[in-house]
């Protein structure tokens, strides 16, 4: 069965949907993104995803789309139609189809809005095999890291370097302070040599992780300390644990960092217990989980 997109409108074979070449997402990365995980027919984390994404919106001057209850139809549309219950929606939102010129269209137009699914593997039953190693490279992002645009050259670059040294994830940092942001497509955490869980606090400077703040939330019901605090490379290097969170990674443990273990090189107790958690929060969470 080909695969089935949303369009500006239309439901398409994903072969045959297609944007206009002066679309401005096309010639300028002039739009939003959102990537939401659907678990057994259920978005997670929705409204957080939703939010962020009204926000992105608002912060480059767009509008949503359509409102929220016809997106909502759109997105679950789009996956009853490829008959994913297991996968990730990618929505992306543009500033639309104009005569190529840097500023915005002098005459308003149509934002441009696609969505399209991809099945993905269920949440993994075992931590043991779900991490990995890490690179760390400094930050060459622009300085609005907390908009989810789709400009993302620097982040393309970063996860190839990664990759070719056999890591899934390059942690950036600040060349000019030497503390870490976050990962090149993840929200990053440590468990420093004092025991105590950090990560990077809110700013214009990472991205507002909508699967960060779902962790969080688990983690104050759970009476979990943690804190929200800047941490240097030298403190990555002295880190007990660490371990990415996205929509894709869950809670996944980083085992080596530019070649070096953390701890013995296993996911460590902290993270095994989020790990368990997070698991709890995505197979028990409702369609509008907040």
């Amino acid at each position: 069965m080909s695969r089935i997109a949303y369009v500006n409108g239309r439901y398409l074979p994903q072969r045959e949907a297609s944007v206009n070449i002066e679309d401005r997402g096309y010639q300028f990365g002039d739009g939003i993104y959102e990537v939401v995980h659907l678990y057994k027919g259920r978005f997670i984390d929705e409204k957080r995803h939703l939010d962020r994404l009204e926000r992105s919106l608002g912060e480059i001057r767009l509008p949503m789309p359509m409102s929220r209850e016809a997106l909502l139809h759109v997105l679950h549309e789009v996956a009853r139609r490829n008959r994913v219950t297991e996968g990730l929606l990618y929505m992306q939102v543009t500033r639309g189809v104009a005569r190529r010129d840097h500023a915005f269209p002098q005459m308003p137009v149509p934002p441009a809005f696609v969505v399209t699914v991809k099945r993905i593997k269920p949440y993994p039953s075992s931590i043991e095999t779900w991490g990995g190693d890490a690179v760390t490279l400094p930050d060459l992002r622009w300085a609005r890291r907390d908009i989810k645009t789709t400009n993302l050259l620097p982040n393309v670059l970063a996860r190839q370097a990664a990759r070719e040294k056999g890591a899934i994830e390059a942690i950036l940092f600040d060349e000019a302070t030497g503390l870490v942001t976050e990962g090149a497509a993840t929200s990053f955490w440590i468990v420093d040599e004092a025991g105590a869980l950090r990560t990077r606090n809110l700013s214009q400077d990472i991205l507002p992780g909508c699967t960060r703040d779902a962790l969080m939330a688990e983690l104050r019901e759970a009476g979990l300390a943690f804190a929200e605090t800047p941490f240097s490379l030298d403190d990555l290097s002295r880190a007990r644990e660490a371990f990415l969170t996205s929509a894709t990674s869950f809670v996944k443990p980083i085992l080596r960092i530019d070649g070096t273990p953390l701890g013995d090189g296993r996911p460590g107790p902290v993270t095994r217990q989020l790990f368990d958690i997070f698991a709890r929060h995505v197979k028990g969470a409702t369609a509008n989980a907040a």
